[in-house]
């Protein structure tokens, strides 16, 4: 049950992450197909603007699903999420230009985004606190970073996909129609991780929370806020840092290669898989390291990593050349293994079983949708306006600070239930 809880909980994270990846690295063909034609940059913008709506309306996905998650169960909210995004992104690949139907399709594709958002929004909480809920106490880091280890996978998957209907087709054919059959293929993606699903059961954790007395007499949304609200405040805080420096690499960096770094579709394609496949082997051991270790110094130095080293990542990755920019793109990616490695468990085991789903849902969606769905967007606005190509890595680097300053003297605890002195103090995290 437990390696069926883990695969269950990756495969959406799988999912979901495509869907919104796939959107990143098909942002030109997007802008292409479905804004009026004029302005490049002004079509990159309304595309990464569409972008960002997705995440604009997560949170408000988070407060549904995850009250519902909190009263009926993780398992059937988790069906109803992953074929909301799966169902939309089809919807996408199905859609007809500008060209057919004018402003009826940048519509239809900011319609698209909100379900996928919306959905999202229960998905991306409620698989992590399923699998969190059916690990080993002393191994929730090292399951927590392989289900998130799924969500750097989608990148390589998609970016190979289109390389290779590159190939196939040829950029002329791609551009015109091929480009949607990745968008397509979310269904039967969405059907496999269904068949997966079903073969899962609650954790005993939570069957307990639901067969209590309490259960039928509490509001999880009012019972979150109450007891919760600094708590989801410091998670909001922390998942900003995961949001803004993943979305810049999945789904900035493959125009930002070629607009700002010279380099060919074909080459950004092909260094982002490269390093997306770094992300998902690396991330387990760095789960590992933060089960012996804690959550809160992997937070620390990660944060600190990226201050030290985003501006000198930022400078290689600009330079216009394929295998400096791939060292540059590594170095980007160190500190941020470290720091995901905290943030990917701390955000969920943070809370008690009975409001985690609500809790958590609310605050990571807060931080995803201000820093992640905003990222693109705020990178290709910052390099137009300054005319610094290491202007979105400033960016990055300030709120880098901010974070490190929030967990070292904000009060962010150390989740780890079997480390220090918080375990002695608050017995009730082994057991939540």
């Amino acid at each position: 049950m437990q390696k069926r809880v883990l695969a269950g909980g990756a495969v959406g994270q799988f999912i979901e992450f495509y869907d919104f990846s796939l959107y990143g690295l098909s942002a030109l063909i997007l802008a292409t197909h479905f804004f009026p034609s004029g302005s490049t940059f002004t079509a990159m913008l309304a595309t990464f603007a569409t972008f960002g709506v997705a995440f604009l309306i997560r949170p408000l996905g988070g407060l549904f699903f995850g009250a519902l998650g909190d009263r009926i169960g993780r398992r059937p909210v988790l069906f109803i999420t992953l074929m909301g995004i799966g169902l939309a992104t089809v919807g996408i690949g199905l859609m007809p230009s500008y060209a057919a139907i004018g402003f009826a399709a940048p519509v239809l594709l900011v319609f698209f985004r909100l379900i996928q958002g919306f959905s999202a929004g229960g998905e991306s909480v409620g698989a992590p606190a399923f699998v969190l809920e059916h690990a080993p106490v002393e191994r929730r880091g090292l399951w927590l970073c392989i289900t998130i280890a799924a969500t750097a996978l989608p990148g390589v998957f998609a970016g190979g996909l289109i390389l290779g209907l590159n190939l196939v087709f040829g950029p002329d054919g791609y551009e015109q129609w091929a480009w949607r059959i990745p968008f397509l293929l979310a269904l039967p993606l969405s059907v496999f991780g269904f068949w997966i699903r079903s073969r899962t059961e609650e954790s005993p954790e939570f069957q307990k929370v639901l067969q209590s007395a309490e259960a039928k007499e509490y509001s999880p949304i009012r019972e979150a806020f109450r007891t919760n609200g600094r708590r989801m405040v410091q998670v909001a805080l922390v998942c900003g840092l995961t949001a803004l420096s993943f979305y810049f690499l999945a789904g900035y960096f493959v125009s930002f290669l070629q607009t700002a770094g010279g380099l060919t579709r074909a080459q950004s394609l092909g260094l982002n898989a490269v390093v997306m496949s770094v992300v998902a082997l690396a991330t387990p051991f760095a789960g590992m390291i933060s089960d012996k270790v804690g959550r809160r110094p992997m937070l620390l130095v990660g944060s600190a990593g990226v201050v030290v080293l985003v501006i000198p990542a930022f400078l290689l990755i600009t330079s216009g050349n394929v295998w400096v920019a791939l060292l540059g793109q590594l170095i980007y990616v160190l500190p941020l293994l470290v720091y995901s490695a905290g943030s990917a468990t701390i955000f969920v085991e943070i809370f008690q079983t009975k409001t985690r789903f609500t809790s958590a849902a609310v605050s990571y969606n807060v931080g995803y949708a201000l820093l992640g769905g905003t990222a693109p967007l705020v990178g290709t606005w910052l390099v137009e306006t300054t005319g610094s190509s290491i202007s979105p890595g400033i960016y990055l680097g300030i709120y880098a600070v901010i974070v490190f300053l929030v967990v070292r003297f904000g009060g962010v605890p150390e989740t780890h239930p079997l480390l220090g002195k918080r375990a002695a103090d608050e017995p009730d995290l082994v057991n939540q």
